[in-house]
This record gives structure tokens, sequence and C-alpha cells, in this order.
């Protein structure tokens, strides 16, 4: 069942390549909100959690107010998902025009000075349309890592999807990616991570929304070595085709403490950027899995 499953996935998956990259723009947005909205009335196990998530992000909404959040929530999720599918089709003009991003220079100027930069960010919008503005806008490469998924065909499918936008994608697991990340910083290159959920159980607690979630540590690990400029990045959509973003203040390297305690106080200062944009945005935040500790361990036994 679980390889018939996998395979299952797969095909949708390469169906949504090859088939919604070929449909008009007004079809494909039709098809994306169709899709979310039968999964928000079918109110699975994603959207509950989807909903639970954005409960603590906005924990005075009454439960009509969430309801409505989750359900814009899905069409943000489909959105990104229908623009994922396009992209490889979309002309250089189309890329290059279809994100508008507030303080850019504090990107350009990072990159200007050979230091290296780590752009970080939450699921927030479209990470990936973001990177193809990167490679295709400012025609900067970058590097980047992505979870293995199952089947592996299916991992293939998303690391040469991401490829054909320009990046260098090196997989999660594995030791050697650090090691690759950081020779790309000091040579003066660009990392970009999406950096609001840890996937070793070994990152850093940071407080979010309140209460304590895990973060991965690699983006602050990487700047204290590396001395490359730490940069969070938030995501949103507004009504219009484009998608908006803002660049943060840097993340400096505290001056004293061990590396442990430097990276608990950056990775700290993450969180806290992330949660602005989450705040102001919570519809467009992706998050359909456990994130909270507390969660986390509600579903350990």
């Amino acid at each position: 069942m679980s390889n018939a499953r996998e395979r299952l996935v797969d095909a949708l998956y390469g169906a949504g390549w090859s088939t919604v990259k070929k449909l008009p723009e007004p079809v494909a947005v039709r098809l994306g909100h169709t899709i979310a909205d039968l999964a928000w009335k079918r109110r699975g196990k994603s959207v509950l959690r989807l909903e639970s998530n954005l409960a603590r992000v906005v924990p005075d909404a009454s439960p009509e107010r969430l309801k409505q959040l989750s359900k814009a929530g899905m069409r943000s999720y489909l959105r990104y998902w229908m623009e994922s599918f396009r992209l490889p089709s979309w002309s250089a003009d189309r890329v290059r025009n279809g994100f508008d991003i507030d303080d850019a220079h504090l990107l350009t100027d990072g990159l200007a000075s050979d230091k290296g930069v780590i752009l970080a960010l939450p699921h927030l919008g479209n990470w990936d349309l973001a990177g193809a503005w990167v490679t295709t806008k400012l025609e900067t490469p970058f590097t980047t890592v992505a979870e293995r998924l199952k089947p592996e065909t299916l991992y293939d499918r998303f690391v040469a999807y991401r490829e054909s936008l320009g990046m260098e994608v090196l997989p999660h697991e594995g030791g050697s990616a650090f090691g690759t990340l950081a020779r790309r910083l000091r040579a003066g290159g660009l990392v970009c991570l999406v950096a609001d959920r840890d996937l070793s159980e070994s990152g850093v607690e940071v407080k979010f929304f309140g209460d304590t979630a895990r973060m991965p540590a690699g983006p602050a690990i990487l700047a204290q070595q590396t001395g490359a400029l730490l940069l969070p990045v938030t995501l949103w959509y507004d009504e219009s085709p484009v998608m908006r973003g803002r660049i943060h203040a840097p993340i400096e390297v505290p001056e004293t403490g061990t590396r442990a305690e430097k990276t608990s106080v950056m990775t700290q200062a993450l969180a806290d950027a992330f949660a602005t944009g989450i705040a102001d945005h919570p519809e467009d935040w992706h998050m359909l899995q456990r994130l909270w500790l507390a969660d986390l361990e509600e579903r350990r036994p």
C-alpha cells in the first residue's frame, strides 16, 4: 500500500508539472481555488493542523475567523503550487515582474561585499518564485537544500524543477551539505534556506508566538563560521498577480558568548523577524505540519 501510494503521489505531481503549466492562467487560477476549497471543506488533518497553527498566530480570532483564515490559507497554498507547476514555462520578463521586494539593497549590497549572504525564509508565499527572481532579475545563482522525499522519483522531480530555475540543490540529509554551503559563502556566494521548521530534531528552541518551537541552527552557525551576512526574508500575496516581499535588517553575530549561546540569540532574532511577517499575513503561512514542541509532544505517545 505504501509503494502504491508513493507511485500515485509521484504521478499526480508529474501530471501537475506537465499539464497545469499548459493551462491558460485564468483556468489555472480557478482550478487552484476549486481544489483548495474542496480540501478545506473536507476538514482533513492538514486543514485542521493549519487552523490550529493559525490559532497561535491570531490568538484572539473567533472560530469563524479561524475558518476564514484557513480557507484563505488553503487558497494561498494552492496558488503556490499552481505557480510552481507553471514557473518553468514563465518567460524571463514574467519572472522579473512577478515579484516585488522591499529593501532589496540589503541583498545587493551584501553580494557586492563578497562576504557571502544567507537568506533565511519561513514557509510564506512562494519561495521558489523568489528564488527564480534572484537568478533571473539579479542574475545571481544560489545554493539551497531540499528535504528528501519519498518516492525517490518525486525528490528527483523537485531537484530537477529547482535546478531548472537556476538553483543548486543539495540533499538535506548528510553532513556534506553544510560543508558545501560554507564553501559557497566563503567564495562570496548566496545561500537560501527555508528555516522556520527544524527537520533534524537538533535545532534551537525559540519563543514563537508565545510558545516554544524549534528552528534550525544552520543559518546562524553558517553566519558565524563564514562571516556571511544573515538576512531574514518574508513574502506574501495581495490581490494582484505580483508576489510581495521584504528583506529585514541583518542578524548580527553577538560579540560575546559561546557558539551555542550566539546561535540561540541569532535564531531567536530570526524567529522574531519571521513572526513579524507571519502576523502581518497569516493566510500566506503554509505551515500544515506540527511545529510547536507542545504539539510534537502531544503526538509522540
